[in-house]
C-alpha cells in the first residue's frame, strides 16, 4: 500500500503541474478571468492533496489501515472535488452542460475533508510516551 500510496502523490502532483502550466499557457486565451481561478483553485486542491498522499504514504506513525483509508477517501475526493472543477470552469469550450455534475464538488470536498479527519484521530489515539 505504501508503494501505491507514493506513486499515486506522485502523479497526481505531476498531472497538477501538467494542468496548472495548461491552463496559463493553453486556457488563458479562451477562458475569462473567473474560470481561469476556478481552474487554478482546483489544481490547488490537487497539489496539497498529492503532498497529503506523498506525507501519509511516507509516515511510520499511521497504520496500514490508515494509509489506505486516507488514499481511497484522498484519490476519490480528488476525481471528485478537482475533477469537476476542471470541467466547470471550461463548460464554455464543450457542447456538454457540466453544470448537472455540480454537486459532486462538495462531495469531493467532503471525502477530503475526511481523509485528513481520519488521519487526525489516529493521531489522536497514539499512545502518549
Amino acid at each position: 500500500m505504501k508503494r501505491r500510496i507514493l506513486i499515486s502523490g506522485a502523479l497526481l502532483g505531476i498531472i497538477g503541474i501538467i494542468l496548472g502550466a495548461f491552463a496559463a499557457h493553453g486556457l488563458k486565451p479562451l477562458l475569462n478571468t473567473e474560470a481561469i481561478s476556478t481552474f487554478e483553485t482546483g489544481v490547488k486542491y490537487q497539489m496539497y492533496s498529492a503532498l497529503f498522499l506523498l506525507i501519509v504514504g511516507g509516515l511510520p506513525l499511521a497504520s496500514e489501515k490508515v494509509k489506505s483509508i486516507c488514499f481511497y477517501l484522498t484519490v476519490i475526493g480528488i476525481l471528485f472535488f478537482s475533477g469537476s472543477i476542471y470541467f466547470l470552469a471550461t463548460n464554455t469550450l464543450t457542447s456538454f452542460d457540466f453544470r448537472v455534475i455540480a454537486l459532486i464538488t462538495p462531495v469531493g470536498g467532503t471525502l477530503l475533508i475526511a481523509a485528513w479527519l481520519v488521519l487526525l484521530v489516529s493521531f489522536i489515539k497514539l499512545k502518549k510516551k
